[in-house]
């Protein structure tokens, strides 16, 4: 996974509550074990209405998604982080997250952010424009060089900053485990 500093992206609005992640990926796309190619299939029932809010022209190309509370609740199919970020968001800012999906974003290199209601609200004001998240200041700027602050696990930090999804964890320790195996030998 590559790691994630800082993102200077359009923002897309999608200020629902309670999106679940049959929602945001439907299951009939489960069956595929590849992680790519599912972002044609984000939001893939919503996506058939016109008036869709990520079908807009506003929000086409947007890297930042600003979402209404308790996004990516429901079922813990990855499969709904692995869409977000095929489809070209690497951030998604809300009041609140279920806490699976969540997990999942941060493994995947998806920068899960959690603000106050009122401050993704007015952030939402936004929609259309560029916002800058800064992991490393724990900041986002928007077009008004406002600066919003945000808390981030920093365990959690770490592994987005560095770019370390389990895999990249694990080796961290591959003298320790190479030992291991030898004494076990």
């Amino acid at each position: 996974m590559k790691p994630f500093r800082r993102s200077t992206a359009k923002a897309a609005v999608l200020d629902r509550a309670d999106v679940d992640t049959d929602q945001i990926m439907p299951k009939q796309f489960l069956s595929r074990i590849e992680r790519t190619g599912y972002g044609e299939f984000l939001f893939y029932d919503w996506r058939r209405d016109p008036g869709f809010e990520l079908n807009q022209p506003e929000w086409q190309g947007a890297g930042i998604l600003l979402a209404g509370r308790n996004f990516g609740c429901g079922s813990s199919r990855e499969h709904a982080a692995w869409g977000l970020q095929d489809y070209g968001f690497d951030v998604v800012v809300a009041p609140s997250f279920g806490d699976i999906f969540r997990q999942n974003c941060v493994k995947i290199g998806l920068v899960p952010i959690v603000l106050p209601p009122g401050e993704v609200k007015r952030l939402q004001g936004f929609g259309g424009h560029e916002l800058t998240v800064d992991l490393e200041t724990q900041t986002i700027t928007d077009p008004d060089d406002g600066v919003t602050a945000f808390e981030f696990d920093p365990f959690d930090r770490k592994r987005l900053l560095e770019g370390l999804d389990d895999i990249g964890l694990t080796l961290r320790h591959e003298d320790e485990i190479t030992a291991y195996e030898a004494a076990l030998a």
